[in-house]
C-alpha cells in the first residue's frame, strides 16, 4: 500500500495558481442575495439533504419511545387509542420514507462525486430541486398535527380501513399526497444518481473499478425507478377513491380491496431491499480499510449486490400469505423469499474472510460493522422462518414480525449507518470524533438494541398481536413489553451520543488531515472537508484501490494529457464536468454544468401549491401551482451565458483529437435522462395494465359491452402519423436540413392535440364515468395516462418548432430535438398499447 498518496497531489497545485483562483471562483458558492435558495452544488445541498433526514430520524424515535411507554403497562392511558394510531402511522412513515431513503440519496449526493472523481452530480439544479420537494413534502405531512388531523390508517394504509368511510377527515389525504411529494423528489435523486454512476467518473474508473458503495448505489436507484413508481400510482388511485372520483378499491363497485396490498407490497418488500443495499454497500467500503486490505471476492459481492436487487421483486407476497392466495403462488414466493438468502449470505462470508485475513484495527466504525454483521444475522434466521408459509400463518400479525423487521431494518441499515457516520463525518468537518464516547455509543445501543427486540419474539409467539395500543393484564406479556420499552429508552440515549460526540468534535476534536483512516478510495484524496471546486485536478484512476496501489494519478501518455488538458483546472468560467464510457471510463466529453439560480427552489415551491391544492381541493390554488411550475421550466431552460461561453470556448468537437462539448445527443447527460423518464413512465403504464387484468380476473368485472373501436382506431393512425412525422423532424434536425425540420415539426405539433382529442372522443363515446365501476375507473386511467404524456409532448414539440425557425444551427434545439423524438415515438407507442389493452383484448376473453 501507498502511503504517500496525499504529498504526490501537492505536486498538481504547483503551477498555474491564477487559472486555480478563477476555477475557484467560478465553483464557489452563491453569491447574495439570496445566496442560501440559490445554491446547487452538491456538498452544501447534500449536508441540508442530511441534516433534515436526521431530524426526521429522531422525531420518528421519540414517537417510537411514546409508544413503548405506552406499552409498558398492561391497560395503560398514557395514549388514548387516536393518538396512538396517528403516532404509529406517522412513526412508520417518517422512518420508511423521511429518513432512511433520503437520508442515502444525501450521503450519496456528497460522497458520490468524491468517489467517482468527479466534479458534481451531472443535474445539479435537480439535486437541489429533490431536496426542496422533499422537505416540502416531509413538512406537508407533519403539518397536520398542527391541525389535529394526524394520519392513523399506518404507514401502510391498507383499504377498506382508509377509505373516506372509516377514516373520514383529511388526514390520510396529508399522508397520501405528502408521501407523493417526497416520492417524486426520491425517484428524481435516483435518476440522477444513475447517470452520474454510468457517465461521470474519473478517467480510467472503469465498471470493475467502481467502489462498492458506488455499486450498491447504482443497483439502489434501479430499484427506485421501479418500486417507487406502482406505489405512485397506488397512492394516486386511493387519493381519487378518497375524493370519490374512482371505484378501484371498492367492492360494491367491482374494485378488490386487495389490489392496493399488492401495489403497496410491490414497492414495501423491495424497499427493505433499497434500504438495505446501499447499507451493506458501505459495510463493504469501510470494513477493508479496518481490516487492511483489499475486500476478498469483489465480483462476487457486486453479483450479488445485483441478485439481491433483483430476486426482492419476487418476494412482495411473503406479507400476503394469509389473504387466500393459491398454494402454487404461495409456494413460489416462499422459494423466493428463502432464495434471496444465497446473495446475502455471500456478502456475509465475504466481510467476514476479510477480517479474519486482515489485520483488523477495532476503532469505532469496525464496531458498529461487527455489530450489524450480529444482528443482520439473527434478523436473517427470523426472515427464513416467516418465509415459511405454515410458520408465517401462526406468527403473522404478532409482535414476532415486528421483532424480525426491526433486527433486519436496525441492525441492517441503522449501525452500518452510524459506521459510517464515524468513517465519513471527520471528512464532512475537517475533525475526528472521540473514540472513547464512539465506544460507549455502540455499547450501549447494541445492548438496548437486544433489549427491547428480542423479548418482542417471545411475546409475539405467546399472541401478543401487532397495532394494538394497550393490552388486558394476566396474557403474559407484562415483562416482556416493560423489558422492551426499558430498552427502547437505552436505544434512545445511545443513538442521541452521536450528536454528543459530533459537538464535541467540533469544538474539540483533532484535525483530521486528508486521509486520517489510511483509506483506500478517491474520496480521501481531497482535503478534509472538500471545497465545492472538488477535483480541480481530474485524477487517472488504474486501480481498484488507488490511494493504495498508486504513485501518481497523472495521465500516463503524452496523448491522454494532451486530449485531458482543457479539463486541468479549467474551464475558468463557466462550470464543466467530465463524461465518460459507462463500460471502461474514457474521457468522451465536457458537460456544461449550470451555476446559481433559484429555479430549483421556485419550482418545488410550485409542487407544494399544487399539492395543497390537491390536498384541500381548491383548484385556484392547485393552478397557481401549475402556473408556478410552468414559469419555472422556461426560467431552467431559457438560454444562458454559461452556455454560450462553452460553445464558444469548446465548440461543437474537436477533430483533432480532443475533447467535444455534449450538448445534444446520446453522449449528453439529457439524452440519458430522458431514457430514465421513459423508462419510469414505462414501469407505471405497466402497473396500470396489471391493475386493469388484475380487476378483470372475474367475469362479474367485466364491461357489459365491449367498447366500440371505431374512434380508437382513428387514434391509432393519428398515433402512427406523429410516429412518422417524428422520425421526419428528427432526421431533418441531424441533416442539419432547416427547413424539412420546421415543416416537420410544425406537423407533429398539429398531430399532439389531434391525438388528444380523438383519445377523449374514444373514451367519451363509451359513455362511462370514472366512478361507476372498478372497470370504469382502470378504463379512463388509461386514457389518462395518454393526456400525461401528451400534455409533456407539446410543449417540446411547441419549443423544438421554436428552435427550428429561429436558431436552427444552435446545437441546443438540437438537444431538444432528440429528446422531443424519443417522446414522440414513446407517446405513440404508448396509444397503440392502450387501444390493444383497452379494445382488442377483451375481445379475446
Amino acid at each position: 500500500m501507498s502511503t504517500g498518496t496525499p504529498s504526490t497531489r501537492e505536486s498538481y497545485f504547483a503551477a498555474g495558481r491564477d487559472r486555480e483562483r478563477d476555477f475557484e471562483r467560478t465553483w464557489g458558492a452563491a453569491a447574495p442575495p439570496l445566496a442560501w435558495f440559490k445554491e446547487v452544488n452538491n456538498i452544501p445541498i447534500a449536508l441540508r439533504y442530511m441534516g433534515v433526514a436526521f431530524a426526521f430520524l429522531f422525531t420518528g424515535g421519540f414517537m417510537a419511545l411514546l409508544m413503548r411507554i405506552q406499552l409498558a403497562l398492561p391497560e395503560n392511558e398514557f395514549l388514548d387509542p387516536s393518538t396512538y394510531n396517528q403516532l404509529f402511522t406517522m412513526h412508520g412513515t417518517t422512518m420508511m420514507f423521511l429518513f432512511v431513503i433520503p437520508f442515502i440519496e444525501a450521503m450519496a449526493n456528497y460522497f458520490l462525486p468524491l468517489l467517482l472523481g468527479t466534479r458534481d452530480l451531472p443535474f445539479p439544479r435537480f439535486t437541489t430541486l429533490a431536496f426542496w420537494t422533499f422537505l416540502w413534502g416531509g413538512l406537508l405531512v407533519y403539518s397536520s398535527f398542527l391541525f389535529g388531523v394526524a394520519p392513523d390508517g399506518g404507514w401502510f394504509a391498507y383499504v377498506p380501513l382508509t377509505n373516506r368511510t372509516h377514516s373520514p377527515g383529511i388526514g390520510m389525504d396529508f399522508w397520501d399526497i405528502g408521501l407523493s411529494v417526497a416520492e417524486i423528489a426520491a425517484m428524481g435523486a435516483a435518476a440522477e444518481l444513475i447517470v452520474a454512476i454510468l457517465r461521470m467518473r474519473a478517467p480510467g474508473q472503469a465498471l470493475h473499478r467502481l467502489p462498492v458503495f458506488a455499486w450498491a448505489m447504482l443497483v439502489f436507484a434501479f430499484m427506485v425507478i421501479f418500486a417507487f413508481t406502482p406505489l405512485i400510482v397506488g397512492t394516486a388511485m386511493l387519493e381519487l377513491d378518497r375524493k370519490g372520483l374512482t371505484s378501484f378499491f371498492v367492492p360494491e363497485a367491482g374494485g378488490e380491496p386487495l389490489l392496493w396490498q399488492h401495489l403497496f407490497w410491490i414497492f414495501g418488500h423491495p424497499e427493505v431491499y433499497i434500504m438495505f443495499i446501499p447499507a451493506v454497500g458501505l459495510v463493504s467500503q469501510i470494513l477493508p480499510v479496518f481490516a487492511r486490505r483489499p475486500l476478498v471476492g469483489y465480483p462476487l459481492v457486486v453479483l450479488s449486490l445485483i441478485a439481491t436487487g433483483f430476486l426482492s421483486f419476487g418476494l412482495w407476497v411473503h406479507h400476503m400469505f394469509t389473504t387466500g392466495l393459491s398454494p402454487t403462488s404461495m409456494g413460489f414466493f416462499a422459494a423466493v423469499s428463502l432464495l434471496i438468502a444465497i446473495p446475502t449470505g455471500v456478502q456475509m462470508f465475504a466481510w467476514i474472510a476479510t477480517i479474519w485475513k486482515g489485520r483488523p484495527v477495532w476503532r469505532t466504525p469496525l464496531m458498529f460493522i461487527a455489530g450489524f454483521l450480529i444482528i443482520f444475522v439473527m434478523g436473517g434466521v427470523t426472515g427464513t422462518m416467516v418465509g415459511a408459509v405454515p410458520y408465517d400463518y401462526q406468527v403473522h400479525d404478532t409482535y414476532f414480525v415486528v421483532a424480525h423487521f426491526h433486527y433486519v431494518l436496525i441492525g441492517g441499515v441503522v449501525f452500518p449507518f452510524f459506521a459510517t457516520a464515524y468513517y465519513w463525518l471527520p471528512k464532512i468537518t475537517g475533525r475526528l470524533l472521540s473514540e472513547r464516547l464512539g465506544k460507549w455509543n455502540f455499547w450501549i445501543m447494541f445492548v438496548s438494541f437486544h433489549v427491547t427486540f428480542f423479548p418482542m419474539h417471545i411475546a409475539g409467539l405467546l399472541g401478543m398481536p401487532r397495532r394494538i395500543y394497550t393490552f388486558d393484564a394476566g396474557l403474559g406479556w407484562e415483562p416482556y413489553n416493560l423489558v422492551s420499552s426499558i430498552g427502547a429508552w437505552g436505544f434512545g440515549i445511545g443513538a442521541t451520543l452521536l450528536l454528543v460526540n459530533l459537538v464535541w468534535s467540533l469544538r474539540r476534536g483533532r484535525p483530521a488531515g486528508a486521509n486520517p483512516w489510511n483509506a483506500d478510495t478517491l474520496e480521501w484524496w481531497e482535503p478534509s472537508p472538500p471545497p465545492n471546486a472538488q477535483f480541480m485536478y481530474i485524477p487517472f484512476v488504474r486501480s481498484r484501490h488507488p490511494l493504495w496501489e498508486q504513485e501518481s494519478f497523472e495521465p500516463e501518455s503524452a496523448e491522454e494529457a494532451e486530449r485531458m488538458e482543457p479539463m486541468r483546472a479549467a474551464p475558468r468560467t463557466w462550470r464543466g464536468a467530465l463524461l465518460v464510457s459507462a463500460l471502461d471510463g474514457k474521457p468522451l466529453a465536457v458537460a456544461w454544468m449550470p451555476g446559481p439560480t433559484l429555479w430549483p427552489v421556485i419550482m418545488s415551491v410550485g409542487f407544494l401549491a399544487t399539492f395543497v391544492g390537491a390536498l384541500v381541493e381548491n383548484a385556484w390554488i392547485a393552478g397557481a401551482g401549475l402556473t408556478v411550475i410552468a414559469v419555472s421550466l422556461l426560467g431552467w431552460f431559457w438560454p444562458n451565458e454559461g452556455q454560450e461561453k462553452a460553445m464558444a470556448e469548446f465548440g461543437l468537437a474537436s477533430g483533432e483529437g480532443g475533447l467535444p462539448l455534449a450538448i445534444a445527443g446520446p453522449r449528453s447527460n439529457g439524452y440519458w435522462a430522458m431514457w430514465i423518464f421513459l423508462v419510469v413512465m414505462s414501469v407505471a403504464l405497466a402497473t396500470i395494465i396489471a391493475a386493469y387484468y388484475y380487476l378483470g380476473d372475474d367475469g362479474e368485472r367485466l364491461p357489459a359491452a365491449i367498447p366500440d373501436t371505431g374512434t380508437a382506431m382513428w387514434a391509432s393512425v393519428a398515433a402512427l402519423a406523429l410516429a412518422a412525422a417524428t422520425y421526419w423532424m428528427a432526421r431533418a434536425m441531424r441533416r442539419r436540413q432547416a427547413w424539412s425540420w420546421r415543416i416537420g415539426s410544425a406537423a407533429a405539433l398539429v398531430l399532439v392535440p389531434v391525438l388528444a382529442w380523438l383519445t377523449g372522443r374514444a373514451w367519451t363515446d363509451t359513455g362511462l364515468t370514472a366512478v361507476e365501476s372498478a372497470y370504469a375507473s382502470i378504463f379512463v386511467t388509461m386514457i389518462g395516462f395518454n393526456w400525461v404524456l401528451i400534455a409533456v409532448l407539446l410543449p417540446m414539440m411547441l419549443f423544438t418548432l421554436v428552435w427550428a425557425i429561429m436558431r436552427p444551427a444552435d446545437v441546443r434545439g438540437h438537444g431538444l430535438a432528440w429528446l422531443t423524438e424519443l417522446q414522440g415515438y414513446y407517446t405513440a407507442a404508448s396509444w397503440l398499447l392502450t387501444a390493444a389493452v383497452l379494445y382488442l383484448s377483451p375481445r379475446l376473453w
